[in-house]
């Protein structure tokens, strides 16, 4: 017998962040273009634990977590011609979008005004959007992504999110052979940036506070290192960038003004971190020397995700994940050690069967 309920581990309020329980759950009414999903593995994401704490002002409680989906088809609606039963499949960050507008329609679905974020969010019915922490995972078709048969479950799931969101900005950006590209903070999305901006054909150096990471970032494929606590250290760099992507997710003692001395002229730095506090500062008079731009990116579009879930397969991008089982425990050890930085650098849930029959 088909499923009315859906069950994951939700967390029941922000004091409780660490301490998710299993939770029972209604999924929104079945549409014409939908697909549930038999999850069977889920990345676990900084904006996980951005939203557990409260940090980033959730309303929603109880929530289940988690954007970085893989399972197996189990329920197409009579609409529905991407998908089929029985099919691998992903779910990534953003679970609607009133696929209409000019914006939908220009493959910026991520900026439409009515896009929807895969959890803590509300459907027009009321019903509250939960997350991938769990048994299923109800999606309409166009958010949902066939995977490639030659990716590994546990290590396509982090690419769904964290992937997405440094490939976007390389490829809108013109990542390529001739550029030299700096990446800014090695963790879970700077470490894709790494593999990506690599296997786009660019000259990339990694940067970072200390030279702790540089053995993994030169693994990862990294042309070059720039550690920023070394005295001068971006003299020897000025002007030479043709962009930097910057993943931190922190603006404490952060002064930009000398990662936009790297910039050649008109050079872009696109910052994909959200740092919980003020933010950064951005004095003009840092823009001036070379003209650089700054902006952000948000995650990407369903044509970016197939074509970054393509790359990965022909070039056997292999993210770097620590799998644990799903479960109380396994949500809690995950969310915990995201929230200390003890992780290199991401983490799957697995053994979904274990707990979801």
């Amino acid at each position: 017998m088909y499923p009315n309920t859906f069950e994951g581990f939700a967390i029941p309020s922000a004091k409780e962040w660490n301490s998710p329980k299993r939770y029972e759950f209604k999924p929104k009414p079945f549409g014409d273009h939908d697909v549930d999903v038999k999850i069977i593995a889920c990345g676990v994401c900084g904006s996980d634990v951005h939203t557990a704490t409260g940090g980033w002002g959730n309303k929603i409680w109880p929530v289940i977590p988690g954007h970085e989906i893989i399972g197996y088809a189990t329920k197409v609606g009579p609409k529905v011609t991407a998908i089929k039963v029985g099919q691998r499949v992903g779910v990534g960050a953003q679970i609607s979008a009133c696929l209409d507008c000019d914006t939908c329609k220009n493959d910026n679905e991520t900026y439409c005004k009515k896009q929807q974020d895969t959890y803590a969010s509300v459907y027009p019915d009321g019903t509250i959007a939960h997350g991938g922490y769990s048994s299923h995972i109800r999606a309409h078709e166009h958010f949902t992504f066939p995977i490639p048969e030659g990716l590994q479950t546990e290590l396509v799931a982090p690419m769904l999110c964290a992937g997405l969101t440094a490939y976007s900005p390389l490829v809108r950006n013109g990542v390529g052979p001739g550029k030299k590209v700096g990446i800014l903070g090695i963790g879970g999305i700077g470490h894709f940036g790494i593999l990506f901006a690599k296997a786009l054909g660019a000259t990339t150096y990694a940067i970072s506070r200390s030279r702790s990471k540089e053995a993994d970032a030169r693994k990862m494929g990294a042309d070059g290192f720039i550690a920023t606590k070394e005295q001068n250290w971006a003299e020897a760099h000025e002007m030479t960038f043709d962009f930097i992507l910057s993943t931190t997710s922190s603006d404490e003692g952060f002064d930009l003004a000398p990662y936009l001395s790297l910039l050649k002229t008109h050079g872009r730095f696109i910052a994909v971190g959200l740092p919980e506090g003020e933010g950064w500062k951005v004095r003009p008079q840092s823009l001036l020397a070379n003209g650089c731009l700054i902006g952000s990116s948000h995650l990407g579009s369903r044509k970016e995700t197939l074509e970054m879930l393509k790359l990965a397969d022909e070039k056997q991008i292999k993210s770097w994940v620590e799998t644990i089982p799903v479960g109380e425990e396994g949500v809690k050890e995950a969310l915990e050690r995201v929230h200390n930085g003890n992780v290199r650098y991401r983490f799957t849930l697995v053994d979904y069967d274990q707990q979801f029959q």
